[in-house]
């Protein structure tokens, strides 16, 4: 087994984004932050519905997917075609939105927590201009396994193997044609409990801590990943990490790099240039998801 070691950290940069929806973004803070096929990654997380009540009113995506994990509370999705989907506390919503969709995420609430994350996943450019798809995926579909020492693994998307037992999350690339092949998982443990996992050789890789703090790798190789903070990782069979005193949650993620340029204009992201310039077009003129 070659265990993957801690390469770089990407603080969460406070930012706000929507009608002024309050995050942490690491993961693309800057097109430097990249990590292919992964764009980019906000958290979402507080107490006060005044960072979070305006939400993000209409707004037009095209080129790849979003991931929005809802941990505590709900959020309601509207586009343009008239498609509704109620994002509640431990759900899902895996959209594509390929050539284009125009939509909305506004708070169904206006009070106690909202936090979860976005994750922004990037298509192939055989891809990038297929019809926009929904994946409206309830807390129950979404599988839970315990872990002996204490503490829980959810698997979001792909194959995982917790303690010896595979499971197969509700997206599953490998039994379907997702390029990117991603592995998405929630995973808790308690004060100084260990955690390992294989992760496909080749695909790229990052933790995102967001409570408490983790020792990422092996033996002498181990680095201490602050919360709050995204840690790429090197190459590798697999990823071994340990709890700090006060218990860990991050998520881990990983997926095939497309290895194909990137060009993003806010809410576009395309191959070459000329391919942003049409989409601003389409959208102006009122193509973009026709």
């Amino acid at each position: 087994m070659t265990s993957r070691t801690l390469q770089q950290i990407i603080g969460g940069a406070l930012t706000s984004d929507g009608a002024g929806v309050k995050l942490r973004r690491s993961i693309g803070a800057t097109p430097g932050l990249r990590l292919d096929p992964f764009l980019m990654l906000d958290e979402f997380g507080t107490d006060n519905p005044d960072d979070y009540i305006a939400g993000f009113p209409p707004h037009p995506h095209r080129g790849f997917e979003t991931v929005t994990y809802m941990i505590d509370g709900h959020m309601r999705h509207e586009d343009h075609l008239g498609n509704v989907g109620e994002l509640k506390s431990g759900g899902v919503q895996w959209m594509t939105a390929g050539r284009g969709v125009i939509h909305s995420e506004m708070p169904q609430q206006d009070r106690g927590r909202m936090r979860g994350f976005q994750l922004w996943i990037n298509l192939p450019a055989r891809e990038k201009m297929k019809p926009a798809a929904y994946q409206d995926i309830p807390a129950e579909r979404i599988p839970v396994a315990s872990l002996a020492g204490g503490g829980q693994v959810k698997v979001i998307a792909g194959r995982a193997v917790v303690e010896g037992r595979p499971i197969a999350g509700p997206i599953n690339g490998a039994a379907g044609s997702m390029a990117t092949d991603p592995l998405y998982l929630d995973v808790q443990l308690s004060a100084g409990a260990a955690f390992a996992h294989p992760v496909t050789v080749g695909h790229n890789a990052f933790i995102y801590v967001y409570e408490g703090e983790l020792q990422v790798g092996a033996g002498t190789a181990a680095r201490t990943l602050p919360g709050f903070s995204s840690g790429v990782l090197s190459d590798g069979d697999a990823v071994e990490v340990r709890a700090g005193s006060e218990g860990a949650r991050f998520v881990l993620i990983a997926g095939k790099p497309l290895r194909e340029p990137v060009v993003q204009y806010g809410p576009f992201v395309m191959n070459t240039h000329e391919e942003i310039e049409q989409a601003i077009d389409d959208y102006r003129s009122g193509r973009l998801a026709a």
